[in-house]
């Protein structure tokens, strides 16, 4: 660390006023303050609503993601080894392969499992990173605004819920599509109403779905197909399910295929745990789908159907299966594009949750739910503020009347 901050003091006049680089000031500067505390900080609340600074609020949200990266690594190699054992296949082929036939494709293997991972991983990560810090900086510079570090979440988030295979170049697009469309064409970080990395996922499901949620997809082998446990579901319900030798605990755990780091749901709650326990992420949100969740779901299997099998699907079934836990806890919470008031979080989260279930079983074209019905409530969130606004002052009219 020593070296990075000699050499960043060494580069500091290039960038500072009268410097060749100054109008990039602001990603010097974003930089520097990323791995060391500036000399000058804010004394007071930079926010409104809470006196944490925006730095530490993003830092922790990426701290709360290790758990599903891990997880992400882990089961993208398991899910890999395994069908390559299956299918009697002895190499990655390409680049993959030449790394991992020194490593070994053993499934029981948790270092293999973890490298053949990372080397899906690692590459659509780096190419959301490069191409959406690139927007960030062209948007910071042409506004001569600072660059701040919210895309390091956004950029986390949208690499977990993309599926192994996705092709780099829709990677590319789907982030440029998230942070100008869904971010900076409304002024940037703080003025979007939409969720920055659902924007991306949803721009890339409905442009390209073969490669978003086709069978072959989930499982980082060439010919190798196989349905998610949702889809799964969505076909025979639970019965499907157990018949592809998937048990519950196995999708709470996040050994099942889907998308990278949204699998397994005990990492996800690890993570909101964090952000609750920090108050990053507020409890009544998550409370809220949660509830919603479980209430909708009852409902729909007191109703039942004879013809729909998600009709019976139960609540922790739910749960655990596709991206529910993950944007519980990561997507729902964004407190930009999320109700602000503490009523309207109630609202805000069990409409999430109800919208979930409802377009999981009535809407058989589409098994996962949780994207669309963040985006929905995102829309939504300023009415129910506004809403909870003006009872809160026509009990006060009628209190003090």
């Amino acid at each position: 660390m020593g070296r990075v901050r000699r050499y960043l003091d060494g580069i500091h006049p290039l960038f500072a006023k009268g410097g060749r680089f100054e109008k990039y000031y602001a990603l010097y500067e974003m930089v520097d303050t990323f791995l060391y505390t500036p000399a000058d900080v804010t004394p007071h609340q930079p926010h409104v609503r809470d006196a944490i600074d925006l730095k530490r609020v993003m830092s922790y949200v990426v701290l709360a993601t290790i758990p599903c990266v891990f997880m992400a690594l882990w089961n993208t190699g398991y899910q890999a080894n395994q069908a390559m054992a299956d299918m009697g296949v002895v190499s990655a082929g390409g680049w993959r392969g030449f790394i991992l036939d020194f490593v070994g494709y053993d499934p029981g293997s948790m270092v293999a499992n973890l490298i053949h991972g990372l080397l899906y991983f690692l590459p659509i990560y780096v190419v959301t990173l490069a191409v959406g810090g690139a927007w960030e900086v062209l948007f910071a510079a042409v506004r001569n605004h600072e660059i701040n570090e919210g895309f390091f979440v956004t950029s986390m988030l949208f690499t977990l819920i993309l599926p192994p295979t996705i092709p780099l170049w829709q990677v590319a697009l789907g982030i440029t599509f998230g942070v100008v469309i869904g971010k900076e064409v409304f002024g940037g970080t703080g003025k979007n109403f939409l969720n920055p990395a659902l924007t991306g996922r949803a721009f890339l499901f409905f442009a390209y779905p073969a490669q978003l949620s086709g069978d072959a997809v989930w499982t980082a082998v060439d010919g190798f197909s196989g349905a998610t446990p949702l889809g799964l579901s969505a076909l025979g319900g639970v019965e499907a399910i157990l018949a592809a030798n998937v048990t519950w605990w196995d999708a709470f755990f996040g050994s099942i295929q889907g998308s990278l780091g949204s699998t397994s749901t005990l990492a996800c709650l690890l993570g909101g745990a964090f952000l609750i326990y920090t108050r990053i992420a507020s409890y009544r949100i998550v409370f809220g789908v949660f509830l919603g969740m479980v209430a909708t779901a009852l409902l729909l299997n007191a109703i039942g159907s004879d013809t729909n099998p998600m009709f019976a699907m139960p609540w922790h079934w739910h749960l655990v299966l596709g991206g529910f836990a993950f944007g519980m806890v990561f997507m729902a919470t964004d407190p930009v594009s999320a109700a602000m008031t503490d009523a309207g979080r109630w609202v805000f989260g069990f409409l999430i949750g109800f919208m979930t279930v409802l377009i999981r079983v009535v809407n058989p074209a589409f098994p996962e739910g949780i994207m669309l019905a963040i985006l929905f409530a995102n829309i939504f969130a300023p009415l129910i503020d506004y809403c909870v606004m003006q009872v809160n002052i026509r009990r006060r009219r009628i209190r003090h009347a």
